[in-house]
């Protein structure tokens, strides 16, 4: 296993160009290393297309099925698949000749690297190994474990963003059979102020927008807090079309992003022997945490042309019928100062200005956003500010406009629409309870830092992932490894080995699940799962790859199988995992818009979920309207000497699971350990670009430390920097979280940078 891996880091200048004929020479050579040129082709052939599987990586939507190209991926998403449909394997072999404290050692990128997971394995008390375990053993163990429990709340049941809607359903099902709503999720790190702030607002938690709102429709789309050419570069393919139809593109973001630059699409030959198609019209280089100061800077801009010239700005119309709150709104921009706005955004009032002239030259205005929004102490309050931006002009409810949440995985979105949340309404508790005759737990349960800080507290006794990487993702790194030896059994249902399944409980269980790209056969037959995009399309998934192993399970089957070792067949677990259609059945009469989800959901591409204010411009608020809202603009106060750190993706990593490392976009090869730094900042430090530094977070409980980071003097604003997650998920306290959504601050993490001890 590979140690000091950075030793051959290279930094080269950024590009300022995505994709082309190097994307899809490195997403082809890592799949034919990984899958062999025949599994290649049955795999990345399916991907995406009407009767085959879904893209395990993000959630941007897909084409209608008529106009889906034969290869409608993009290299982040070959590399997914690849990386789970690899031929290599982790059997009982490896983990005889590897004990847990030396599979610790290894880094993230050749841990996951040494392939999938083949055959359920136990952690006994003590243990220095994994050993094989029954399937029947297994889920005995888990359920005598769980049976055992004082209270059912000192369990906890998290998922990621991959799994199907049908493995949600059941696993929050059983959850709330057992007796507990500690249901953490992957959305409280990433989309849960979205949540919060659009709930609030316009009544539903989620996006407005549809693909044919950007490609077909919008004059302006507004890219804020997002980086697509890495997380979901599809999304280029799209804001391309927009563009050539002659939408505005404005880019806001810390960093400069090479996909918002200029983009090579490699399936027009344009993108392969031409320049490409450039893509932004406006940048705008906000300082990290100056979000919030922008939208209010500019919203006060358009309130002043309106005044200036009365309902030449505004949509009188719209915000009579539909809004309340826009007087107290008003107030708080005409409180604001021009002087606090540039400094705490970072831009100068000509930018507000010419960013505002934008906004009223369209008609129809989209804002797109992902976790560069969420992840600050402020990020509800920001999106409230984009939603007041969007309401001054009645950009919500037409086509081509609206806000649009980009999520960062696969079937995030569906696991919250089927339930998985801590915090699920009465009204969906109680179509649950007619459903299935049994009484749902009330009392809300444990978010992810809530249930890091059980565990800690040895408040939890069992700890069950349904996917993830949980002690990687998290925030605190350290506490959040010794929250999970605090418990008595930790279970993690996975596909391929990682960080987390080696910081375990007393007793641990590893059971091996099927991949997306792989064919699931229960007894009624070859089975499909569904998913939902970040655009509430829901559309079906089949695998066409036979399983990795005979030992793997699909995640529906395990957590049927829990159930039916738990309570027996009360609810009908044995014959829900058999037959997934009893699943959706059962979907249909307790989630509102799934009415013949089985017919529906077998049309090509599926169907679209209702969207109030999409749809009829209808606001499920507390008052029936749009509201407008006046957040208090506020930035993270950063002591002199210090800097305002956040995380960011690699370009060859997809959340947690390193591909590779190299970074092409941003110049670095062969390594992770780098700082991105402005570099007048370096300059005042005594440094330069290529020293080896030391990372130093500031929190009221004392300083937490990343040691071993080459500096790389970077086009980011004065104050700022960047570096890569997991890496510093180490230097994020675990009480920094974002007002009203309990989000951990991964971008506004307040650092010093020190020479290397």
């Amino acid at each position: 296993m590979a140690e000091n891996i950075d030793e051959e880091l290279h930094v080269s200048a950024p590009k300022t160009v995505a994709v082309g004929l190097p994307a899809v020479r490195h997403s082809m050579q890592l799949a034919f290393n990984e899958m062999g040129v025949k599994r290649t082709a049955i795999t990345l052939s399916s991907l995406n297309q009407v009767k085959g599987f879904d893209c395990p990586s993000c959630a941007w939507p897909d084409q209608a099925p008529g106009e889906r190209s034969h290869a409608e991926f993009c290299e982040n998403g070959a590399k997914a698949v690849a990386w789970e449909a690899t031929r290599s394997r982790v059997d009982r072999e490896f983990f005889a000749t590897h004990s847990v404290d030396e599979l610790r050692r290894a880094d993230d990128y050749s841990l996951e690297h040494h392939g999938r997971l083949t055959e359920p394995m136990y952690l006994a008390p003590g243990a220095t190994h994994y050993t094989p375990i029954s399937w029947d053993d297994a889920l005995a163990l888990c359920a005598a474990r769980l049976r055992a429990l004082p209270d059912a709340n000192r369990a906890v049941f998290y998922t990621s963003g991959r799994a199907s809607n049908e493995a949600a359903f059941l696993y929050q099902l059983l959850a709330r059979r057992l007796g507990t709503n500690n249901l953490p999720d992957c959305s409280n790190m990433c989309h849960e102020s979205s949540g919060a702030a659009l709930s609030e607002t316009i009544g539903v938690g989620k996006g407005t927008v549809s693909l044919q709102d950007i490609t077909d429709h919008a004059d302006l789309i507004v890219i804020v807090g997002q980086n697509p050419g890495t997380n979901h570069p599809r999304m280029l393919s799209a804001l391309e079309t927009a563009k050539r139809r002659g939408a505005r593109i404005v880019a806001v973001n810390p960093l400069p992003e090479a996909g918002l630059v200029r983009f090579k699409n490699p399936q027009k030959a344009r993108g392969l022997i031409g320049r490409g198609t450039t893509l932004t019209d406006r940048y705008l280089a906000v300082r990290v945490n100056g979000d919030l100061a922008l939208f209010a800077g500019v919203n006060k801009a358009l309130l002043a042309r309106e005044e200036a010239s009365p309902g030449t700005v505004f949509d009188h119309a719209f915000l009579d019928r539909y809004c309340d709150g826009l007087d107290e709104a008003i107030q708080g921009w005409r409180d604001l100062n021009w002087t606090d706005l540039e400094l705490a955004s970072g831009l100068a009032r000509d930018e507000f200005e010419a960013f505002a002239a934008d906004v009223v030259a369209a008609e129809r205005v989209v804002v797109c956003w992902a976790m560069g929004i969420t992840q600050h102490r402020n990020a509800v309050a920001t999106i409230r500010e984009i939603v007041n931006f969007l309401l001054l002009r009645g950009n919500i409810g037409r086509p081509g406009a609206g806000p649009s949440p980009i999520r960062g995985h696969s079937n995030v979105q569906g696991d919250r629409t089927m339930g998985v949340w801590e915090k699920m309404p009465d009204e969906f508790l109680d179509r649950l309870r007619d459903e299935f005759h049994f009484e749902p737990p009330r009392r809300h349960g444990f978010d992810t830092v809530n249930a890091i800080r059980a565990m800690r507290d040895g408040r939890v006794d069992v700890f069950f992932a349904l996917g993830g990487n949980f002690v990687a993702a998290t925030p605190d790194t350290d506490v959040t490894q010794s929250a999970m030896a605090a418990c008595q059994l930790t279970v993690h249902v996975a596909t391929k080995l990682n960080r987390s399944h080696l910081w375990h409980g007393r007793e641990a269980l590893l059971l091996p699940c099927l991949s997306r790209s792989e064919r699931d056969v229960q007894p009624s037959g070859e089975q499909f799962v569904t998913v939902e995009d970040s655009m509430a399309m829901v559309h079906s998934s089949k695998g066409r790859l036979e399983p990795g192993s005979e030992e793997l399970r699909s995640e529906v089957a395990i957590i049927a199988g829990l159930g039916d070792a738990l309570f027996g067949e009360d609810v009908g677990w044995r014959e829900m995992g058999r037959d997934y259609r009893k699943i959706r059945a059962h979907i249909e009469n307790v989630i509102p818009g799934f009415e013949d989800y089985e017919e529906r959901v077998g049309e090509a591409g599926g169907f679209v979920l209702p969207r109030g204010p999409h749809d009829s411009r209808t606001f499920a608020t507390a008052t029936g309207k749009a509201r407008f809202t006046r957040n208090l603009v506020d930035t993270v106060s950063v002591p002199e000497g210090h800097l305002l750190l956040q995380s960011v993706r690699s370009h060859d990593q997809f959340n947690t699971t390193v591909y590779g490392l190299d970074d092409r976009y941003r110049g670095i090869k062969g390594g992770r350990r780098v700082v991105f730094v402005n570099e007048a900042d370096l300059a005042e430090r005594g440094l330069r670009d290529g020293d080896v530094v030391d990372l130093v977070s500031v929190w009221s409980d004392g300083e937490r430390y990343a040691r071993g980071f080459r500096a790389v003097a970077y086009p980011t604003p004065k104050g700022c920097a960047a570096a890569y997650f997991p890496e510093v998920n180490v230097l994020v306290p675990l009480d920094s979280t974002a007002i009203g959504s309990n989000t951990p601050t991964s971008k506004s993490i307040v650092i010093r940078i020190e020479p290397a001890s």
